[in-house]
């Protein structure tokens, strides 16, 4: 093989990578869109009665509202916006955290770390599963009142 014809193979070769690697960031997340709460296929020790997510792509990242009603019947409305980078985003209406922040492990999975006043009170592991039909949140957190829970949450996309 002559030296302008190994070049020639090695130039398409990270070509063909590098192309790969811009088509794969620009896929669409597969979070986006709305999801309901499966109670009978969620697990933890206080389930939510009934929740939906909604998670809606824009310029500044993710947008994530969810609307809850909790074991003991009270609403609720938790919004936030971020992106996958690691840094902290803040959350408005949540009562056990104030921030989160967010990594991409793979194309359908996410860690997250919730925060309350700068201090680590939650982890969760976000996935969409391969279909792209369910969501699942498997999260461990310390609520306000210093409760420690673990749950794994079902969703349905909708």
């Amino acid at each position: 093989m002559t030296m302008k014809l190994k070049l020639s193979t090695l130039a398409l070769g990270a070509f063909l990578a590098l192309s790969g690697t811009a088509i794969a960031a620009d896929a669409p997340d597969p979070v986006i869109g709305t999801w309901k709460l499966n109670t009978a296929k969620s697990t933890g020790p206080t389930l939510p009665k009934s929740e939906t997510r909604t998670y809606a792509a824009s310029s500044d990242g993710i947008v994530l509202t969810w609307k809850r009603v909790g074991a003991d019947g009270k609403e609720s409305s938790v919004s936030t916006t971020f992106k996958y980078d690691g840094k902290d985003y803040p959350v408005t209406g949540s009562p056990d955290f104030d921030a989160l922040n967010a990594k991409r492990v793979d194309a359908h999975t996410i860690e997250s770390t919730q925060k309350r006043m700068g201090k680590i009170v939650g982890t969760t592991k976000r996935t969409v599963s391969k279909d792209g039909k369910t969501l699942t949140l498997a999260s461990k957190l310390t609520n306000a009142t210093g409760e420690v829970t673990s749950t794994t949450l079902v969703y349905d996309r909708q």
